[in-house]
């Protein structure tokens, strides 16, 4: 299993060009770009094609732009945007490399009906399919474990991505998600690990189901998730992909960048290293 880095570990103490310095310093295999927010800031005095030279030169590879928000259920004008958004992420993965794009669903306090939320879905993820082909490019849909979600458990995003059945169409399995809402484990049980793109790390204090927001995530290891059950079925699933760890904690934003990049690093192959051997690249 390889190591990735997620942005969000270190959102307001590091910028992508810190990350990637301390990342390649520490092993890692991989980094998720933010978007919204990292890469902008990185193209204010520097070129994507200045990333792609990075990327050409150094051990780590970019794995995921993360990410493409609120893609269903929306508005003509709202539609329109997103699939603008989408062609110029594809440009970026294109140029750096980006195996995959991540898109979240829609979070709202309207009431949409599941069918609806099901057919919205399924209708643009095989635009976003048909699109990024040319790319070589793959779309990792994260269900988020938060009530105002319209697609909140494994198991609704798996029915999703079977409808859609489409090669380049597959998950997000982000162990925060999937312990928020209650997610059955019967449902990671019975998937096709194949569907299975990108395995988010990460830990939570012991909230009841439904009050778990993003700053609860601890290190992998020290909360209430029981990981040791999820990454046994990935590997009995024959899953290989990346582990990419993803901390929302203000605490943790206190930290020293290169100091949260480290410890993420040692909590994360700490856990892992019960399944999986895991070589890291550099140090």
């Amino acid at each position: 299993m390889k190591l990735c880095f997620n942005q969000a570990t270190t959102l307001e103490n590091s910028n992508l060009a810190k990350d990637l310095e301390y990342c390649e310093k520490h092993g890692y295999d991989f980094i998720e770009i933010r978007t919204m927010d990292k890469l902008p800031e990185y193209l204010q005095d520097r070129s994507i094609n200045d990333l792609a030279n990075y990327f050409r030169s150094n051990h780590i590879k970019p794995l995921a732009l993360n990410a493409l928000v609120f893609f269903n259920n929306r508005d003509d004008a709202g539609y329109k945007e997103t699939i603008e958004e989408y062609k110029n992420m594809l440009e970026v993965a294109g140029k750096i490399g980006a195996q995959y794009v991540v898109a979240v669903p829609l979070v709202t306090e309207t009431k949409i009906l599941k069918t609806d939320i099901k057919e919205s879905c399924v209708e643009v993820l095989k635009e976003l399919s048909d699109l990024a082909e040319p790319y070589g490019v793959k779309i990792a849909l994260e269900f988020v474990g938060h009530p105002q979600c319209t697609v909140n458990t494994f198991g609704q995003a798996y029915d999703i991505v079977q409808t859609v059945d489409r090669q380049n169409v597959g998950l997000v399995l982000d162990a925060f998600h999937f312990h928020a809402m209650g997610s059955d484990i019967e449902d990671l049980k019975n998937a096709d690990g194949s569907k299975i793109f990108i395995f988010h790390i990460d830990d939570t204090e012991d909230f009841p189901i439904g009050f778990l927001t993003d700053e609860d995530r601890v290190w992998p290891g020290l909360g209430a998730i029981d990981l040791d059950s999820i990454i046994t079925i990935l590997k009995e699933k024959e899953y290989n992909g990346p582990a990419s760890v993803e901390i929302f904690r203000p605490e943790y934003y206190q930290l020293d960048a290169e100091e949260a990049i480290k410890t993420a690093k040692e909590t994360t192959l700490e856990v892992l290293s019960k399944y999986y051997d895991i070589e890291v690249a550099s140090k």
